[in-house]
């Protein structure tokens, strides 16, 4: 049976009027046509009515996530240190001991650590989490996901010793004599030390996903991207979908290894193989790499160095410091040919300057050798990159996708304990980016930030940080860009744009219904905007 919604509809399509009074969806969940409530009733008067309370657009979609990860991080099986939650280091620390008393003798597993927001932390070296915890095993998981710090007794239950080789692209923290020294550099080390936590949380991890995905519905997604995905936890989404508790479509990225081969293509995108049925909920869209780490903790490829402060040095950071790619630019290759030479779509991420030039080499070598068109590569986080650079892989077909809330919780530490008012004032400049040419999409990165596209869009427009400072460079969206951003752009961004990211005639109607105009009310308001029912294919899932 048909439904008709009415209300007031923002299509956010370039077919389409900016405003519309109805709706008209078919039992398969696809918009049929859009327009005058009294025109669709009459093209089908048996549909069902429903009024919408609000104001309807697009379905938000999160393009650069990580919900496998995020269920476990982010669930009552780790203590959450993140600043947004816990802002200052005394109360970090005294979370830590409440947890390991509690915990009495259990491990305990704690997520983010971050001594630029939660200022007058120690070094949390070995000595400190041996002191600490005792003969409990602890790993604290900073809040970037690019490092972890471990005691001794959390090193012995993951397998961890003197001997234990660096995994390729990461690495183990060593004391002088070859010992470990409690830290864990990029995700291969943070995944070794963290596996003990994974592993057991794979028994609920259904429960879990289930939660997760139900918070990311009422913040207003309806389709998120896994940039790491696990495909082991796909039977676990199966089970979501059978129990009808599935509220968001999930398109994910397959994690690149040194040596890896990737997933065959199912031959979407006009390979010689005969092209598989698409999922409109679930389905692999590419493969995720990483060329440099994280600003936070002082490992990502610039060109400039960072800043001498007491913030660097509080981080360890010498004067002069730079940090360096992870892998050089033919280790890089070398990662991401097999896949580019299946069809998948790359996904890199890439903060530095220098990281992202590193990165479009490698992009254009590939795009060239295999004579690549609509590739649609991606860019990640792209913090540092500049006009220069968001020209040359807007010329290379290359997409990007920005890491805009980092202004929101850290514009003052990229400006004044950084990288200065030149290089941090233009943090994220995504002004930048669509001026450039670029379908630029905005995202969270999984539990690092809370999901708060609203307030991306936001903070896109208004360059300003929580308390009000504004940014002393980059460049201001639009608020139909700041949209595109979360919509159209993310859709297309995904492979897509054929099934979501406007509310379109023969697509989902996948939306979100708000509480004011996302077109016309302020920044600050749209921000602040109450999200009051998702609709996946029409159907109610908040």
């Amino acid at each position: 049976m048909t439904t008709l919604f009415t209300g007031r509809i923002r299509p956010l399509s370039a077919a389409a009027p900016a405003l519309v009074e109805a709706m008209l969806v078919d039992d398969d969940g696809r918009i049929v046509a859009v327009g005058a409530a009294a025109d669709l009733a009459a093209q089908d008067p048996a549909a069902e009515r429903v009024a919408l309370d609000g104001w309807a657009m697009p379905g938000l979609i999160e393009p650069h996530g990580h919900p496998g990860t995020a269920a476990v991080l982010l669930s009552d099986r780790v203590l959450d240190l993140r600043p947004v939650v816990v802002p200052d280091a005394d109360g970090v620390m005294a979370a830590l001991r409440a947890a390991l008393a509690a915990a009495d003798g259990a491990p305990v597993y704690a997520n983010g650590w971050d001594a630029l927001l939660q200022r007058g932390l120690p070094d949390p070296d070995l000595r400190l989490l041996d002191e600490l915890a005792g003969s409990a095993p602890l790993v604290i998981v900073h809040n970037s996901g690019h490092s972890a710090y471990f005691n001794t007794a959390a090193a012995r239950l993951a397998g961890l010793d003197r001997s234990t080789p660096d995994p390729v692209g990461a690495s183990f923290g060593r004391t002088a004599d070859g010992e470990l020294n409690g830290v864990a550099l990029e995700a291969g080390a943070v995944e070794r030390i963290a596996a003990p936590l994974l592993q057991a949380a794979q028994a609920d991890i259904v429960e879990l996903l289930g939660a997760h995905f139900a918070d990311l519905s009422r913040r207003g997604i309806t389709t998120v991207a896994d940039l790491s995905w696990n495909p082991a936890l796909s039977p676990a989404v199966d089970a979501l979908r059978a129990a009808g508790r599935m509220p968001l479509r999930l398109r994910w990225y397959e994690m690149s290894r040194p040596g890896g081969t990737p997933a065959r293509h199912p031959g979407r995108r006009g390979g010689n193989e005969e092209s598989l049925p698409e999922d409109a909920v679930m389905r692999q869209v590419g493969v995720k790499t990483w060329t440099d780490g994280s600003p936070w903790i002082g490992n990502i490829a610039t060109s400039f160095p960072y800043l001498d402060t007491a913030a660097t040095r509080d981080l360890g950071l010498p004067p002069g410091h730079r940090g360096a790619s992870n892998y050089t630019a033919e280790q890089l290759h070398a990662i991401a040919e097999p896949s580019a030479a299946a069809g998948w779509q790359l996904a890199c991420h890439a903060h530095g300057d220098l990281a992202v030039d590193e990165t479009l080499d490698v992009y254009e070598r590939l795009i060239r050798d295999h004579g690549l068109v609509d590739h649609r590569f991606r860019l990640e986080h792209v913090g540092a990159m500049t006009p220069e650079q968001f020209a040359r892989a807007a010329a290379l077909g290359v997409t990007v996708s920005l890491f805009v809330d980092h202004i929101t919780y850290w514009g003052e530490v990229l400006v004044d304990d950084l990288f200065g008012p030149e290089r941090g004032g233009a943090w994220a400049d995504a002004g930048a980016a669509f001026a450039a040419g670029h379908r630029a999409t905005f995202h969270n990165d999984g539990w690092v930030t809370p999901a708060e596209p609203l307030r991306n869009m936001a903070v896109a427009e208004t360059r300003r940080t929580r308390s009000g400072r504004v940014m002393p460079g980059g460049t201001p969206v639009t608020r139909p860009q700041a949209l595109a951003a979360h919509t159209g752009n993310a859709a297309w961004q995904l492979f897509s744009e054929h099934e979501i990211g406007s509310l379109d005639p023969g697509l989902f109607a996948d939306m979100v219904v708000l509480d004011r105009d996302p077109l016309t009310v302020s920044a600050e308001e749209l921000a602040a905007a109450e999200v009051r029912e998702v609709r996946l294919g029409g159907r109610r899932v908040t």
